[in-house]
């Protein structure tokens, strides 16, 4: 199988100046045709650390693509080290990339400087990718075998992420004119509510006996769950998708209501999907999670088919004056509790007139919690036409992500409430 290693290039990439997003897309775009990539690294401004960071990358792997330091200023120096890796003698100027450099500069009103001149020049030793978008070119090293052990493509692309993106499709014909690929078949299974050590333990036989080249990966993440990535490698279009079909039906029959989706899904989204099926509406009323619900649902395209609209009901006078809840209920039992949340789900479900509604009330922190209601309590409330749930979380975390929590198991609640009913109806 064909490998890859993705290196970025930049200091202010390793003191988190800037967040790398290139290496993600790359990898995305190298896998769709069948190109395994084996690292991801970040190096620094620095020509001996990044000659010995390439020559590792090229000794492992058949491809590597690096990004950054092609600017015009004096601290890019990628272009200049590429030269002395690749052993080239002088560097030359690219007629058509100057062209692009003093197009692009003449729209913007910037007057060419020696320096951006200087961006047309290039190695002797590459082929030069032009960057339609930007004014640093790509560049393409071709190594043979008595080099590194087998033969070998480095492809330099510029750090703006942008100018990367927009020169992918170029980078990857070359790569499938130089090489034969395999497929690699993905499939995300989306989880929530079952902790990545127990969701282990459950799936643990399922996995043991999972075919020598399917491989499971475990992608845990506080808000969205656990996603199982399924792959496999070298096998034709048809065994791959049958393969991973059948595997996915063995792992819903374990684990059945965890699972709310495929690929990039969502909590929302599967909301909103059985939402529509249904015909229903939702609304929400929201103290500690601050309109957070309501904007992950709002944020699916189609939402006003069945969002009416939110309530945050921060201060204690807004869920007495605007959703209903009794004063009574707050001074004996407090805004953090079963009672008021529950009165909080029914008033918004009244006063938008859906048939469904989630309620939430809690401590985030860092602040404000009590022996009864320590930092991290939320109480959730879910309403429908026939029913009225509630269920008490705590956890243990920063504020940040106290709220990304509490919103996320808020909407997870309702999530498997309609898919049992769903079911239930079939």
């Amino acid at each position: 199988m064909v490998t890859a290693s993705i290196c970025t290039i930049g200091d202010e990439i390793l003191i988190g100046q800037i967040v790398d997003t290139n290496s993600s897309k790359i990898s995305i775009a190298l896998n769709s045709i069948g190109v395994k990539v084996n690292e991801m690294t970040s190096t620094s401004d620095n020509e001996n650390e990044i000659v010995r960071t390439l020559e590792r990358c090229l000794e492992k792997t058949d491809i590597v693509i690096v990004t950054g330091g092609l600017g015009p200023t004096k601290d890019d120096i990628t272009k200049k080290t590429l030269g002395k890796l690749s052993g080239a003698k002088e560097f030359v100027k690219n007629q058509e990339q100057y062209e692009i450099i003093e197009r692009l500069l003449t729209a913007r009103g910037v007057e060419m400087s020696d320096l951006n001149i200087a961006q047309s020049y290039v190695p002797d030793s590459c082929k030069v990718i032009l960057n339609e978008c930007g004014t640093a070119p790509c560049m393409l090293f071709e190594f043979g075998a008595e080099k590194y052990g087998h033969n070998a493509l480095l492809f330099s692309l510029p750090g703006v992420p942008f100018e990367a993106e927009a020169a992918l499709p170029k980078v990857l014909k070359i790569i499938q004119e130089h090489y034969k690929m395999e497929n690699i078949f993905h499939k995300t299974i989306c989880t929530f509510g079952i902790p990545e050590s127990t969701l282990a333990k459950t799936i643990e036989e399922w996995e043991d006996n999972l075919p020598d080249n399917l491989h499971l990966a475990y992608l845990p993440n506080p808000t969205l769950g656990v996603r199982l990535r399924l792959s496999i490698y070298g096998v034709d279009k048809e065994q791959g998708e049958r393969e991973l079909e059948e595997e996915s039906r063995k792992l819903e029959a374990i684990i059945g209501d965890a699972i709310y989706g495929v690929g990039e899904d969502s909590l929302q989204a599967a909301i909103g999907r059985m939402l529509k099926s249904k015909g229903a509406t939702i609304s929400t009323a929201e103290s500690c999670t601050g309109g957070s619900i309501a904007s992950l649902l709002t944020s699916v395209p189609g939402a006003s088919q069945y969002f009416y609209g939110g309530i945050i009901s921060y201060d204690n006078s807004v869920k007495i004056n605007t959703l209903g809840v009794k004063r009574e209920t707050i001074e004996m039992f407090g805004a953090v509790s079963e009672e008021c949340v529950k009165e909080m789900a029914s008033g918004v479900k009244k006063l938008m007139g859906t048939d469904y509604s989630i309620a939430t009330s809690g401590v985030a922190g860092p602040d404000g919690g009590t022996p009864v209601n320590p930092v991290g309590t939320v109480w959730i409330a879910i309403s429908g036409p026939d029913f009225l749930l509630t269920k008490r979380l705590q956890f243990h975390a920063s504020r940040k992500l106290n709220i990304e929590r509490f919103t996320s198991n808020a909407l997870n609640f309702m999530r498997v409430k309609l898919q049992n009913d769903l079911n239930c109806n079939r």
